[in-house]
């Protein structure tokens, strides 16, 4: 039997990835559907609000990093 600590922190680690793809998936899901875009600024429009923040940051950093070279 493992010791506590270690069943946390694995179950830390599993909850963190778990997160990550779930907000990876509606990213994709935002990104290509405008249907469920809309549907999103009804039913939760601060998701809606950080996918365009999102959009903005990607682009400004895409932009100064073309600046750079």
């Amino acid at each position: 039997m493992e010791p506590t600590p270690w069943k946390i922190i694995k179950g830390v680690l599993a909850a963190e990835l778990v997160g990550v793809v779930g907000v990876c998936l509606l990213f994709n899901k935002m990104n290509t559907n405008q249907d469920f875009r809309q549907t999103m600024s009804k039913k939760s429009p601060f998701i809606l609000e950080v996918y365009y923040k999102s959009i903005e940051m990607s682009e400004c950093i895409e932009l100064d990093s073309m600046e750079i070279s």
